[in-house]
């Protein structure tokens, strides 16, 4: 093999230990930012929707708490706005709830938000009666209320939960990423260290032999090197200049004879 070649696959290995290097973290430090894209889309998007629930939820109760105080047996326009637009807003939401379900128990929360909130929705449309009945009905509708903000409750809490739990796993996976990492860094490391000690001695070798060769050759043949450095390469080099000069002189010297 020449030494250009011997070269070529010297700087490929390295640069082979570089790319693998590069590709493994890069692998890595993927799948942990799948991790943490993980804990937000699923877990996040049921807070956010847990949120807007509550509000809406507050909005449909402040209209029929103003429609049974002011004792009116048909709500105001105002209030219809504000419990049309609040169960608007709670039926979005809990549409898309219903179809994010993804820890453990979050299904039967669901299930019993529904529920409680079918029963507010019914006792809320039954206080357009006489004012008799109305403060039985707000009683109803404050039970079932409660009930369908105790279930959203348990649904935040089960979503925070499991963000902390996969926030922890999140953590160690970084943490075995990171070892995995300068593992992986050491042994490049080491490969590198061996190469850059191995290669660079072997063909120094290789050159110091060729001198110290070139050195005796020009000794037999009496010829002084006139030079004390280190380098072989100039060695070389030089010695061989030193070699064509005296071939040459020595041509000169068997062509005069022949000419006279």
């Amino acid at each position: 093999m020449s030494l250009r070649r011997k070269l070529v696959v010297g700087l490929g290995f390295l640069f082979l230990i570089i790319f693998a290097l590069v590709i493994y973290s890069s692998f890595q430090i993927q799948a942990l930012s799948k991790d943490a894209k993980a804990i937000i889309k699923d877990n996040y998007a049921s807070l956010v929707y847990c949120k807007s629930m509550l509000v809406s939820l507050d909005d449909m109760r402040t209209a029929i708490t103003n429609q049974i105080v002011a004792g009116q047996i048909v709500p105001s326009q105002s209030d219809k706005e504000l419990f049309a637009s609040g169960r608007a807003t709670f039926e979005t939401n809990l549409a898309e709830e219903k179809h994010n379900i993804t820890e453990r128990h979050e299904g039967d929360y669901v299930d019993g938000l529904s529920q409680a909130y079918g029963l507010f929705l019914t006792l809320g449309s039954a206080t357009n009666q006489v004012k008799g009945g109305l403060s039985i009905s707000y009683r109803e509708i404050l039970s079932a209320y409660m009930q369908a903000r105790l279930a959203i409750s348990h649904i935040d809490d089960v979503n925070m939960e499991a963000i902390q739990r996969k926030n922890e796993l999140a953590t160690i996976d970084a943490d075995r990423m990171t070892i995995s990492i300068a593992v992986a860094g050491a042994i490049c490391i080491i490969l590198a260290f061996f190469y850059f000690w191995y290669f660079p001695f072997y063909v120094s070798n290789s050159l110091s032999y060729l001198a110290d060769k070139m050195k005796g050759l020009l000794t037999n043949m009496g010829i002084k090197l006139d030079t004390q450095t280190q380098d072989e390469t100039f060695v070389l080099l030089y010695s061989i200049s030193l070699i064509e000069n005296k071939l040459s002189k020595q041509k000169g010297k068997k062509k005069q004879p022949a000419e006279a």
